[in-house]
C-alpha cells in the first residue's frame, strides 16, 4: 500500500527512482550524463538533500538550485519532459499531502 513521503528513505527512492528514469531518457539523458559524468553518487546526495528540505522540513540542503541549471542547453520542452517522468514516478509510489505538493513543486520553482 502507497504512503505519504514521510522519511528520508522515502525520499531517496523517489529520487532514484526518478533519476533511474531520467538517465534513460531520450530527451534528458545525455544532457544530464554529460554534465554530471561519473559523479552521479555526489549529484544524488544532493538531490537528497534538497527534496528532504522542501517535503520534510528538513534543513539539509544550502545553495540555490538554478544557477547550475541555467547554464544548461535546456528549453521549455525538457521541462515538460522532465514533468512527464516526474508526477507519475511520484505517483507510482506515494499517495497523501506531499506527494501532492511534490507533484506542484517543480511547476512553482519553474515560475520563478
Amino acid at each position: 500500500m502507497r504512503q505519504d513521503i514521510l522519511t528520508i528513505e522515502d525520499v531517496k527512492l523517489l529520487v532514484d527512482r526518478f533519476y533511474e528514469k531520467i538517465r534513460v531518457d531520450e530527451l534528458l539523458g545525455p544532457i544530464f550524463n554529460e554534465r554530471i559524468q561519473n559523479r552521479w553518487p555526489e549529484h544524488l546526495e544532493k538531490m537528497y538533500c534538497f527534496w528532504q528540505t522542501v517535503l520534510l522540513a528538513e534543513h539539509t540542503y544550502f545553495g540555490s538550485p538554478f544557477p547550475p541549471h541555467a547554464q544548461l542547453p535546456v528549453g521549455h520542452e525538457h521541462f515538460l519532459k522532465w514533468m512527464e517522468l516526474f508526477v507519475p514516478t511520484v505517483d507510482e509510489l506515494f499517495t497523501g499531502e506531499k506527494q501532492q505538493k511534490q507533484n506542484g513543486v517543480p511547476q512553482n520553482d519553474r515560475n520563478v
